[in-house]
């Protein structure tokens, strides 16, 4: 007995440019730079909010087209935030958009957002008067 196993099937070419499972892998993962919290939380999460449901909804639309419009730049994401939430439920609405940042606020009751967008934002959207 010399050790190899003669009724393992060796398909034609099999070596030759295979593109199995581990090309598959590297492949995907070459694609991919982001970190895998990114990729896994790829959704907006709503933490805590008092807002109604068509308020709410209106709010959530507009923060995660303002953060995927600039995504480089939050602070005009905040703005553009701010300015639509203004112009559709009145003046003295307030935007946070950014990472690691801590809050105590005041607000009108029924009136605050805060959510995670894309596993890297937190934004936190409120109105004081």
């Amino acid at each position: 007995s010399s050790g190899i196993n003669a009724e393992w099937p060796l398909r034609p070419g099999y070596f030759e440019g295979n593109t199995g499972v581990m090309g598959d892998v590297e492949a995907t993962q070459e694609v991919s730079n982001e970190p895998d919290y990114k990729r896994l939380h790829a959704y907006s999460l709503v933490r805590n909010t008092d807002m109604d449901d068509e308020m709410l909804s209106e709010a959530i639309d507009t923060a995660v087209t303002a953060c995927d419009k600039f995504p480089e730049n939050l602070e005009s994401a905040a703005q553009m935030l701010k300015q639509a939430m203004d112009t559709k439920f009145g003046p003295s609405w307030h935007a946070v958009i950014g990472e690691g940042f801590g809050f105590e606020i005041t607000y009108e009751v029924k009136n605050l957002l805060y959510m995670f967008h894309a596993g890297a934002y937190s934004i936190c959207l409120w109105k004081c008067a």
